[in-house]
């Protein structure tokens, strides 16, 4: 009966990566750093390597006809990661320029070979591996042997237990190089200038002996490095609704009522409606209720800001650290981006609620490319936070027309468990607020019209909207004054 051996698989310290790659690095495999220049190929390199070497695993960095180690060194120590007590401890740079230079694969090999030998390393990087390969060949040799080298060196690599980095520009996945077959790990990287945002992208176009996540996952590089920001695990399994259903209280008690009782707790709840009819102020009001009730929220916006002047007592809750607010300003969002975000804010303060306004703001806050499949995107953004076992309040910008009965300006009503539409009515030349539950799923709810206002203490809805005030076929009535009777 035979044995499975197990991979042991590294962190490789990178926000994020472990969790595309399908688990970490797997430890002594023969990897692949590729694309275009700008990329942060480089930068991706010495994240994981100063997270991985220690000097019982030391680090070996080979850099060819690139950057010269002190350029490097000037440059990486920039980052939060980079720890100049490792340099010649548990990491050391070693430049290939001249070994390259003379365009001998045999001797570049022979020299990565004896610093292998004589410093041991457990992980070893060949910056830029591109500049080997073309340094080498020539006229008489355009080939040079490349094939051979590289398989030498893989399973030199391999015999002597170190996890091993190449790195190198290449442009497209097409180019046909030996090394992506040998290679055990590709990991490709992509970046794209779209108005005045830089989008970056990567993709694990190949991992052995590993489920990786596939497609294209969005990454950022700051101060701190490269964070990637993987896909939220989706609960495919919904979960049976508990009965009698839990409740939580909205903050205006009327609305509770037109709710049934109040959203069911772990719903998504869709306030639509245009401009100025409050959608805001329920949102605000909803996280208040919250923190009455002894729990904690999140607020992402994306268009005002919360400040005294307009909602005090939200920017009360956010100032107490009772509500949390994610609020970035980035020109190349992604819905990924904010989904981590927003994950990392409910983990923090054990947060129930959460509130997105807006949906209309939020597509605008998006890079041009993450606009054109906004709807998937929401709809997954929506199932990762409900399988949080949050209450998720979405507000909706809705111009009125007048004339039809819209809930949604993208087609993703059918996302949400519950929806509230709030309107605007004209009654003798003055415009009145009107509000309904259009869906509670799974619960029933009130049909009526409510009137409603907004004073200095918030929502205060009425009573139904009178039958001569209605909607009829979609158009708001005017009441008749008795010049018109």
């Amino acid at each position: 009966m035979s044995t499975k051996v197990t991979i042991n698989r590294l962190a490789t310290g990178v926000p994020g990566l472990d969790e595309v790659l399908g688990g970490g690095l797997p430890e002594f495999s023969f990897n692949m750093i590729a694309g275009p220049p700008g990329c942060g190929k480089t930068t991706l390199a010495h994240q994981m390597m100063f997270a991985l070497a220690t000097p019982e695993r030391p680090a070996l960095f080979f850099t060819v006809l690139g950057e010269p180690p002190l350029k490097m060194l000037r440059y990486q120590q920039q980052f939060d990661f980079f720890d100049s007590e490792a340099i010649n401890q548990s990491i050391r740079y070693i430049n290939l320029a001249d070994d390259t230079l003379a365009g001998d694969l045999d001797q570049v090999l022979r020299r990565i070979v004896s610093e292998v030998e004589t410093h041991a390393p457990a992980l070893v990087f060949v910056d830029s591996f591109r500049s080997v390969v073309l340094a080498s060949q020539t006229e008489d040799n355009p080939n040079n042997n490349l094939p051979q080298f590289i398989q030498q060196l893989g399973m030199l690599m391999t015999t002597w237990q170190a996890t091993t980095f190449l790195i190198g520009e290449y442009f497209t996945e097409t180019d046909t190089n030996p090394i992506f077959t040998v290679a055990d790990g590709l990991i490709w990287l992509r970046q794209s200038v779209e108005r005045n945002s830089m989008v970056r992208k990567m993709e694990i176009m190949k991992m052995r002996g590993q489920p990786t996540l596939p497609g294209l996952h969005t990454f950022r590089i700051s101060t701190s490095g490269i964070k990637v920001f993987a896909p939220a695990p989706l609960n495919p399994i919904e979960a049976p609704l508990e009965f009698p259903i839990k409740r939580l209280k909205m903050g205006v008690p009327q609305l509770d009522e037109m709710l049934g009782g109040g959203l069911p707790r772990g719903y998504s709840l869709l306030v639509a409606g245009p401009s100025g009819s409050g959608k805001s102020i329920l949102a605000a009001t909803f996280l208040a209720e919250g923190v009455r009730n002894g729990e904690t929220g999140v607020i992402a916006v994306f268009e005002q800001r919360p400040n005294h002047s307009q909602n005090a007592t939200l920017a009360k809750l956010i100032q107490s650290g009772q509500v949390g607010l994610v609020d970035s300003r980035a020109p190349d969002l992604s819905i990924d981006e904010i989904v981590q975000l927003l994950l990392c804010e409910i983990s923090r303060l054990k947060a129930t609620r959460v509130v997105i306004d807006s949906l209309s703001g939020f597509e605008l806050a998006l890079a041009p490319t993450f606009r054109e499949d906004f709807r998937e995107s929401l709809s997954r953004m929506v199932t990762a936070l409900t399988g949080a076992g949050v209450s998720v309040l979405m507000t909706s910008e809705l111009e009125d027309r007048y004339t039809d009965l819209r809930f949604s300006p993208y087609g993703t009503a059918f996302l949400t468990d519950a929806i509230i539409v709030q309107r605007y009515i004209e009654v003798q030349s003055r415009l009145l607020r009107i509000m309904a539950v259009v869906k509670v799923r799974a619960s029933a709810h009130s049909d009526e019209l409510r009137l409603y206002r907004i004073d200095d203490n918030g929502l205060q809805i009425g009573e139904m909207l009178p039958a001569q005030e209605g909607l009829l076929g979609g158009r708001p009535t005017r009441r008749l004054g008795s010049d018109e009777a």
